[in-house]
This record gives structure tokens, C-alpha cells and sequence, in this order.
């Protein structure tokens, strides 16, 4: 048996008994100068295509459009492992419901390691980076020489995370740290804290040396600083304890949790003899396992909508857009006013 023929937009004209133009205006919800579609036109061409229940060819658009209507992710690290799931997984969910409501179809590029353990990058043998209109890129650290050649070649992207220049500005949509840092420190001190520290890098990366600089702007250059490595923990809460320190600052939700733990076995009390505070706090809800910890809310669903949405504006309009997102405040409960101590 013949499969029925697909409608074309000739056929929707010739219904309507007006020109192919009109019909393609009227799909795209398009108006023109010249040509005026009078209401009462545009009704009926609408009415036929209800009727008919006709579905205009994508590939036809997209050729019209010169665009593929496919909106790339290229990430730097692998972002589905569990291990990192609930860093990455808000991102993702925040990009597929803005592509989906802009009509565009997503294409994941990685480079976690190959078998042969070299990293995959943007530009390489097997690239496929232009089957994509354009690509949001996704990373803690992104390549800066990635960066560069974009931005050399005038492909269209958007960086999720604040990026310093390469060779040229990068379009970004990233998290405001700083001025969250600093209200996170100015609480603490009013609580009466002033023996305080940082846990982490602190360096390697806008996002962390963004928290940093937050950090230092507040509690000053001569608060304590203590990069934290694998299996350190305990020799970082003796380091905190000979310093007299009441209240930590942690870059990583991991190392709040570790030092947490780490404290309680030592039969010290979060937040009675230790403040905790993490610097991008996760997801915490009553009834769940270990501290609520308080800080801040990195907003990665809010900025994986606004990715989409700058990448769009990129292509149709082009332009290097440069936006910080606010952080929002989690009460938690590893904070509290330091005991008394005696002198």
C-alpha cells in the first residue's frame, strides 16, 4: 500500500487560495513591510493548517534557516558517574528544558578520557563540533586554548562558569561568588567568630579563586588558608584546633562533610565547637543523612536556563554576553555563635 503523500506548503496555499509566501509567513509568524497579511488571510490559512493537521518539514526550516536548530554541550570532565551526578545533573536538566522550549535538539560532547587516557578535545581529528549551531561548555576548568580558537574562529559559545579572557573576551554566564563570600563572612564575624579559615585550593580556577578572593576581601589577608589533599582531614582539624579557629570556610561540599565527620570522632560538637560553611552547599532536606550545611546555593538549574537562552541570543544577534547569577543563601545547621573560651 502507498504511504499518503506529506502536505507541502503549496498544498496549504492552494487551499487557502493564497500565495506559498503567505503560508511561510504566516508559519513563522513573520511580518513584512511590503507584504501585508490581513487578518481575515491569516485566519484562514491557519484554519486550513488545523484542518489538515499539517506539520511544516523541520529540515526544510533548518535549511531555510541556515541552522540545524542543535545547541551542543561539550563537557570537561565526565558528568555521569555518580560521583559527580549531583554536581552536573542541575546543569543538564536547566539546558534540556530551555532547548527544548527554543525547538532545539541537544548533542553531548565529551572529553573524559579515552581508552588510551588522553583527553578528547574540541578540535581534534574526530571533531563533530560543527554539527552544532553553536556549544555550551561545561567544566570546572575548560581549556584555555579551546577558549582561544572559538573565539579565533567566530564559532558560536557560551561558557557555563566565569572565564578569563583568551586572546579576546568569552561569553559566560557564570556565579556571582564574591559578594556571596562576603555576606557569608560578615555573618559569621557578627556571631562573634574571629578565628576563621578557608579550606581549598583557593586557586586552579575562576570559580575558585573567585571564592577566595570573596574570602580575603572580608576576613582579611592574614586569616588562615589551608589547601586540603586526600586522606588530610585530620591534619587539617589539628591545624584548625592549634589555631584556635571557630568557624571554616570549605570550598568543596566533600571536604565539609570529611572534616564533619572527622570532628565528631574526636567527640567535638558541629556547630557547638566548629562552624562549618561550604561555599556552593548541595541539596539538603530534613530526614537526610549528615549535616544540612550552611552557605550558599550555587543556582546551576537557573544558569543552565540562562546558557540556553545567551547561546540563542548569539546566534541570532551575536554579540559576547557576560553574566553573574546570584547565590542564594541556605540556612543550615552547622552554624552557630563560638562557646566562650577562657583565655
Amino acid at each position: 500500500m502507498t504511504p499518503p503523500r506529506r502536505l507541502t506548503q503549496q498544498d496549504i496555499a492552494r487551499m487557502a487560495g493564497v500565495s506559498q509566501t503567505t503560508v511561510s509567513m504566516v508559519l513563522n509568524n513573520r511580518t513584512d513591510t511590503e507584504v501585508r497579511i490581513s487578518p481575515e488571510t491569516r485566519e484562514r490559512v491557519l484554519r486550513v493548517i488545523r484542518e489538515t493537521g499539517y506539520i511544516a518539514d523541520p529540515a526544510a526550516r533548518r535549511l531555510a534557516e541556515r541552522r540545524n536548530r542543535i545547541i551542543g554541550v561539550f563537557t570537561y570532565e565526565a558528568v555521569f558517574p555518580s560521583a559527580s551526578a549531583d554536581f552536573y545533573h542541575p546543569f543538564l536538566l536547566g539546558i534540556e528544558e530551555r532547548a527544548e522550549d527554543a525547538g532545539c535538539d541537544l548533542l553531548l560532547f565529551t572529553s573524559a578520557k579515552a581508552a588510551s587516557g588522553e583527553q578528547r578535545r574540541i578540535f581534534n581529528a574526530d571533531s563533530r563540533i560543527r554539527l552544532a549551531d553553536g556549544c555550551l561548555l561545561l567544566g570546572r576548568t575548560v581549556d584555555r586554548d579551546d577558549l582561544a580558537r572559538l573565539l579565533a574562529e567566530g564559532f558560536p559559545f557560551v561558557s557555563i562558569g566565569r572565564r578569563d579572557d583568551a586572546g579576546g573576551p568569552v561569553p559566560y554566564v557564570g556565579v556571582d561568588y564574591p559578594p556571596a563570600v562576603r555576606a557569608l563572612v560578615e555573618r559569621v564575624t557578627a556571631l562573634g567568630h574571629t578565628r576563621l579559615a578557608y579550606v581549598g585550593a583557593g586557586e586552579g580556577g575562576e570559580s575558585r579563586t573567585d571564592r577566595m578572593r570573596g574570602f580575603r576581601d572580608a576576613a582579611g589577608p592574614r586569616a588562615l588558608h589551608l589547601p586540603v589533599g586526600a586522606g588530610d582531614h585530620a591534619a587539617i582539624l589539628d591545624e584548625l584546633s592549634a589555631a584556635d579557629v571557630t568557624a571554616v570556610f570549605v570550598e568543596e561540599p566533600a571536604d565539609g562533610t570529611a572534616l564533619a565527620e572527622a570532628a565528631k570522632a574526636r567527640g567535638l560538637s558541629i556547630p557547638d565547637d566548629l562552624s562549618i560553611l561550604v561555599l556552593g552547599a548541595p541539596d539538603w532536606k530534613p530526614g537526610d543523612r549528615g549535616p544540612g550545611f550552611t552557605g550558599f546555593r550555587i543556582p546551576r538549574r537557573e544558569i543552565g536556563w540562562r546558557a540556553v537562552e545567551l547561546l540563542t541570543d548569539v546566534l541570532e544577534r551575536g554579540g559576547m554576553p557576560q553574566e553573574l547569577l546570584p547565590c542564594e543563601p541556605v540556612e543550615g545547621t552547622t552554624l552557630a555563635a563560638p562557646r566562650n573560651r577562657k583565655a
